[in-house]
């Protein structure tokens, strides 16, 4: 290496220092807005394709725009409704009921070994209420709470735009900073775009998918099952407890007011067929309908596997995750194959 080229990599990483050390709380966002760039990498150059066909002035403008409103419909659209609309719920927050469902709990197991003694033990009404008051005072904050978050993906809308207009170029770039021949680098990107594509669609999909099972059910009951559906459906992106955040107050609500026999077929019907069915058995499904017949995705990682990266992620970064998740998968996965081949040619 001669003193020219050390020079060059020198001046290139205190580059990148400095611009870590500005763009730090930006990372985040960034990573997940060039991965939703990704994922709508095809529908965008669709769009554009069209539009530039019809000779529409400032096409790619208007592409763009049309992608960014996509995606605030798709993210902020059913937050603001859930914010909107479950305050009504929130503002009748009665703890009076939350008591008299407490005692009808603790006489119900009292005689279930065990279990009887646990809720006796730990749900008596003195000890609970503070708790409650605690989760009372913290859902009436909870727009303040929410405003880290609501910042975080305003930045995530903000790159996406700037990455949708100059999308092209932006990969482009990606394509030659990547340590690789061109070739190889251009599989990389390539295949993590494929795959984020098929993560994307399939959260949607079995997100309504589980929202609307939930939602039309919970209506008979005379919930809301608009609202119902649309927090369930959040909600079954949670790893582990998911729709359970959702149908176990419901169910217990309805134990106190309707009857237990509606608890219990609530409680039934969301573990089987939700939680089991759906969730278990029909969502890997979907991903592999998505990925081999919808999309024609020719992504050589297992629908199982981005199944199962979806939940790490989420596990580990929680909302962003099940973006992130796949995408670390990906590249796992890529460069495992550039660097088994290049081993072997040495």
């Amino acid at each position: 290496m001669d003193r020219a080229t050390l020079f060059v990599l020198i001046l290139f990483g205190m580059a990148l220092w400095g611009a870590y050390s500005i763009y730090y709380p930006f990372l985040l966002s960034m990573s997940v807005a060039t991965l939703l760039s990704m994922a709508t990498m095809n529908l965008t150059r669709e769009l554009d394709y069209i539009l530039s066909s019809r000779r529409i002035p400032g096409a790619r403008k208007l592409v763009t725009l049309i992608m960014v409103m996509l995606l605030v419909l798709l993210i902020l659209a059913p937050l603001f409704y859930i914010a909107t609309t479950g305050a009504e719920y929130l503002s009748h927050f009665d703890i009076g009921k939350i008591k008299h469902i407490l005692e009808k709990l603790r006489v119900l197991t009292q005689d279930i070994p065990h279990i009887g003694r646990w809720v006796q033990e730990y749900l008596k009404v003195e000890r609970v209420t503070p708790y409650i008051k605690e989760i009372s005072i913290y859902l009436t904050t909870m727009g303040s709470k929410g405003l880290g978050f609501l910042k975080n993906i305003l930045f995530v809308i903000t790159f996406y735009a700037g990455i949708v207009y100059y999308q092209d170029r932006f990969f482009s770039l990606i394509s030659s900073l990547i340590p690789a021949p061109k070739e190889e680098s251009g599989t990389m990107l390539s295949e993590l775009a494929s795959t984020m594509e098929v993560v994307l669609y399939s959260i949607i999909v079995t997100a309504l998918f589980e929202g609307m099972l939930f939602g039309i059910f919970i209506g008979y009951f005379d919930f809301d099952g608009l609202l119902f559906g649309v927090i369930y459906g959040f909600a079954s992106l949670v790893p582990i407890v998911g729709g359970a955040i959702v149908w176990a107050p419901l169910s217990l609500y309805a134990w106190s007011e309707i009857g237990s026999n509606s608890a219990i077929v609530i409680a039934l019907y969301s573990v089987i067929v939700i939680s089991i069915i759906a969730d278990t058995f029909v969502k890997p499904f979907i991903i592999k309908i998505i990925k081999e017949e919808m999309l024609k995705n020719a992504t050589r990682i297992n629908e199982l596997i981005i199944f199962f990266s979806i939940l790490a992620g989420m596990s580990t970064y929680g909302f962003w995750g099940m973006i992130l998740g796949p995408a670390i998968t990906t590249f796992l996965f890529a460069t495992s194959r550039i660097y088994i081949k290049y081993s072997n040619s040495i």
